[in-house]
């Protein structure tokens, strides 16, 4: 479908019925109705998508949008204000697995303005404008990619996809299968799991059950979310060469000296915090058998320790990246 000027490039699929849709709708292969892509459920406060309802536990409301620009940013402040590490040259084509907003594929269009970007998500919540070089895909990154191995990408992103993939070793070998030889797949993903390097950690009583709680609940729920320190094997399993884990230290607060870091800890603090009601609010209520009541509650108590200063606390941000072989 020709798209008008100034308009998002966004690919549309009308072929079950053309009145479902209108001229900015979003829909791949994986998606059994057109219907579904806009339709949304609402629970505990917050609005999740409906479509396979239950399979992901995050949001996807205008809360959970500022949350992820907010996370863009930290991304970016960890690399100087790089988009990646991976040592991609003039990439003709690249794939953005999981684009939540799309802010990453919009930047990556910009940087790259004769590059092709694709950003795949289950949820239609990226902006009603992109440049020329930005489409985006309504796709599940867990069923069968909507494109064929022949529409190859230089290079595949994929971020922040901990607690929403069940087979991670799949995940990675339809990246290999779809990245050129020579090619780079990158993923960046935080750890849940906090720490110090000076013991303070374990004084932050709630941050350390909330802990203990994420991995509990997301391993029963069959898609574990501490899952950064395991990205590297899998990519070397699904056949990646040269692979890298770059581990970046983000403080949580302004503890340290560095006035760099001091910059990073205040936004990576804002960060965390408005993370913990998405990342544990359905996974306590859905699979750990908390009340809402209850499940607020624990929000509320983690949320106030982290205000504490005294915690000299980071989270371990990994950016993993490896190349598929030139004949392989």
């Amino acid at each position: 479908m020709p798209q008008p000027d100034g308009d998002a490039h966004i690919q549309v699929d009308t072929s079950d019925d053309d009145s479902l849709l209108d001229s900015q709708s979003v829909v791949g292969s994986n998606l059994t109705t057109i219907s579904s892509v806009r339709d949304y459920c609402y629970e505990n406060g917050r609005r999740y998508h409906a479509y396979r309802f239950g399979q992901y536990l995050m949001p996807n409301d205008e809360e959970e949008q500022d949350r992820l620009a907010l996370l863009h940013h930290t991304f970016k402040l960890l690399l100087g204000g790089d988009l990646f590490r991976a040592p991609i040259q003039k990439p003709q084509r690249i794939l953005d697995v999981g684009t939540g907003t799309g802010i990453w594929a919009l930047e990556m269009a910009e940087d790259f303005p004769n590059a092709e970007i694709l950003g795949t998500d289950l949820s239609p919540i990226q902006p009603s404008w992109a440049p020329p070089n930005c489409t985006f895909l309504v796709d599940d990154a867990e069923s069968d990619w909507a494109f064929t191995k022949d529409e190859a990408f230089d290079y595949i992103h994929a971020r922040s996809m901990g607690g929403s993939i069940g087979d991670w070793g799949r995940l990675l070998r339809q990246a290999y299968d779809h990245v050129k030889p020579g090619g780079w797949v990158e993923c960046q993903e935080s750890e849940t799991w906090m720490q110090s390097d000076d013991g303070t950690c374990k004084d932050a009583v709630m941050v350390r059950a909330l802990q203990q709680k994420l991995e509990e609940g997301s391993i029963k729920f069959g898609k574990r979310m501490n899952i950064a320190p395991e990205v590297r094997g899998y990519m070397q399993r699904a056949g990646f060469v040269n692979v890298t884990d770059d581990i970046y230290k983000c403080p949580i607060g302004t503890w340290p000296k560095s006035p760099r870091l001091k910059e990073i800890g205040r936004v990576g603090k804002l960060a965390v915090y408005d993370s913990i009601e998405p990342y544990a609010l359905a996974l306590f209520t859905r699979v750990l058998g908390y009340t809402y009541e209850e499940a607020r509650d624990f929000v509320q108590k983690v949320q106030a320790e982290l205000v504490n200063s005294n915690y000299h606390i980071y989270v371990s941000f990994h950016y993993i990246y490896g190349q598929r072989p030139l004949h392989g």
